[in-house]
C-alpha cells in the first residue's frame, strides 16, 4: 500500500493541503521517521538548488559550494537548537518527544526550503537583468527572511495543536460536560402503576449547586511563550552560522573563496549593503 505522505519531493503538497492531518500524525507519533526522512530529502534538495542560484553571482565553483553550504546551514542550526526546544517543553510539562520536536522543526524547514525554491526564478531574473550585486544580495536575504517567517508560522500552529491535544486529554470530565449530557437527554421517565409513563425534565447541574470546572491550565500559554523565545534563539543562531559559513553569494569582482575569516556580524553587513545601495 502506498504511503500517504507520497514522494519526498511532493511532501510539501501534503503540508500545505492537509496540515491537520500532519498534526494528527505527529500527535499520534505515526511513521514519524519516514515523514521526517521525506522532509529531509525535500528540504535539502530545495535549499541546495537555491544555494546554487545564490553562488551563481560569482562563479560555477561558488555555485557548487553554496549548493552544499545552504542545506548544511539549516541542518546545522537544527542540530544546535533542537535540544533547547525539547528541554523548554519538558520544563512546562508539554511531554513533547524528541522525534515529535524534530518533526515539527523539519516541517518548518521544509516549508521554508520549498517556498524559497519557488522564488529561484525571480532571483535568477534579477541576477541576469539588474547587474547589481548589492541589490541581488538584499533581495535574496529578504526572500529567505520572508519564507522563514512563513515556515515558523507552521511551527507555532503545530505546537498549538499539540498543546490543545494534551490539555484535552489531561482534563477529566467536568460538571459542565455532565450538564451538557444531561440537557441532551432532556427528560427522565418513570412508569406508574397503571402503565402510564410520567416524564419530568432533568434539572441542569448548575441549578443543583454544581461547582464550576477547574480553570484552564496555564502550561499551554507558557509553552507557547517559550516557543517564541526559542524562535528568536533559532534566528540568531542561524544568522551567526550563516555569517560563519559565508560566502554564499560571492562578489563578482572577487576570486572564489570557500570560507572567509570570521569578522564583523551579519547584521552590520546587511546595513552596510543597504547604505551602499542607497548611496548609489
Amino acid at each position: 500500500m502506498a504511503n500517504p505522505s507520497g514522494n519526498s519531493l511532493l511532501v510539501i503538497e501534503r503540508l500545505l493541503r492537509d496540515r491537520d492531518g500532519i498534526w494528527r500524525q505527529i500527535i499520534e507519533e505515526r511513521d514519524l521517521k519516514q515523514l521526517t526522512g521525506q522532509m529531509l530529502v525535500s528540504s535539502a534538495l530545495s535549499l541546495a538548488f537555491y544555494g546554487a542560484v545564490l553562488g551563481a553571482s560569482n562563479s560555477a565553483l561558488q555555485a557548487l559550494a553554496s549548493f552544499v553550504k545552504l542545506p548544511l546551514l539549516f541542518l546545522a542550526t537544527l542540530a544546535i537548537c533542537l535540544p533547547t526546544l525539547y528541554l523548554f517543553n519538558l520544563v512546562f510539562g508539554a511531554k513533547l518527544s524528541v522525534l515529535q520536536a524534530l518533526t515539527l522543526i523539519m516541517v518548518t524547514i521544509t516549508v521554508t526550503a520549498v517556498l524559497t525554491l519557488a522564488f529561484a526564478p525571480i532571483s535568477l531574473f534579477f541576477l541576469i537583468t539588474a547587474q547589481s550585486y548589492s541589490f541581488f544580495k538584499l533581495l535574496n536575504v529578504a526572500i529567505l527572511v520572508l519564507t522563514a517567517i512563513v515556515g515558523l508560522r507552521f511551527l507555532t500552529a503545530g505546537m498549538r495543536a499539540l498543546n490543545d491535544h494534551q490539555e484535552l486529554i489531561a482534563v477529566p470530565a467536568t460538571p459542565a460536560a455532565l450538564e451538557a449530557k444531561a440537557e441532551g437527554a432532556g427528560t427522565s421517565a418513570a412508569p406508574t402503576g397503571n402503565g402510564a409513563v410520567l416524564t419530568a425534565p432533568i434539572k441542569p447541574l448548575s441549578q443543583i449547586g454544581a461547582r464550576p470546572g477547574p480553570p484552564p491550565r496555564p502550561e499551554g500559554s507558557a509553552s507557547m511563550t517559550l516557543l517564541y523565545i526559542w524562535i528568536l534563539l533559532f534566528g540568531f543562531v542561524g544568522t551567526q552560522l550563516a555569517w560563519t559559513l559565508r560566502p554564499f553569494f560571492g562578489s563578482p569582482d572577487k576570486p572564489f573563496e570557500l570560507f572567509r575569516s570570521i569578522g564583523g556580524t551579519f547584521y552590520a553587513d546587511v546595513f552596510d549593503t543597504i547604505g551602499r545601495l542607497l548611496g548609489g
